[in-house]
């Protein structure tokens, strides 16, 4: 678009401006509501001026955009949920994943530090499933001695982790309790 042409639909815009605030106080109801929508819709009207037909109706344009503007907005805001003092946002709870990134990061040091053959027991029930006695025959030993192993290695983890009992995996204690008392916070 021109210069010349953008000068003149500034002010055929302009010109509608009193017939427009007009139509949004019918619609909006107030005069704060439809300030806004009118400068909505002269922001619309201004951005897509190029699928503006020259020659046609552009009150009937302006009023075409404010109208599907009012009803988009209207239609946002009942899906919207009214929290003016925070309560439905304190209750959105996302738990913190760096926690877990540290957790792993301690989990396989410690893993690390295990003896050889405790962490290939452990790792080969634990983390791969197998049985007790497949991971006898990977390892080329009694199951008996598959079993011991892992136990072993549970132990030492659970000391080198500082853990004194299964209850102590997961997270925080803190941000559960936070995570329960959300709604969704399954």
């Amino acid at each position: 678009m021109n210069e010349k042409a953008r000068l003149s639909l500034k002010d055929l815009l302009l010109a509608e401006i009193p017939s427009l605030r007009v139509f949004a106080l019918s619609l909006a109801g107030s005069s704060d509501r439809a300030d806004d929508l009118v400068q909505d819709t002269l922001m619309k009207a201004w951005s897509s001026a190029s699928s503006f037909t020259e020659g046609t109706n552009m009150r009937a344009w302006l009023f075409t955009i404010m109208r599907n503007t009012f009803f988009s907005q209207y239609r946002k805001a009942r899906r919207e949920v009214q929290d003016v003092d925070g309560e439905a946002a304190a209750r959105l709870v996302a738990m913190p994943d760096q926690l877990a990134h540290l957790d792993l990061a301690d989990f396989r040091a410690c893993l690390e530090r295990l003896p050889d053959d405790q962490r290939e027991a452990l790792v080969l029930i634990g983390a791969s499933g197998f049985s007790y006695e497949e991971a006898a025959e990977i390892c080329g030993c009694a199951v008996g001695t598959i079993k011991s192993r892992v136990n072993r290695a549970r132990r030492r983890l659970m000391e080198l982790l500082a853990l004194s009992s299964v209850e102590d995996f997961g997270p925080d204690p803190a941000l559960s309790d936070r995570a329960a008392a959300a709604p969704f916070g399954d």
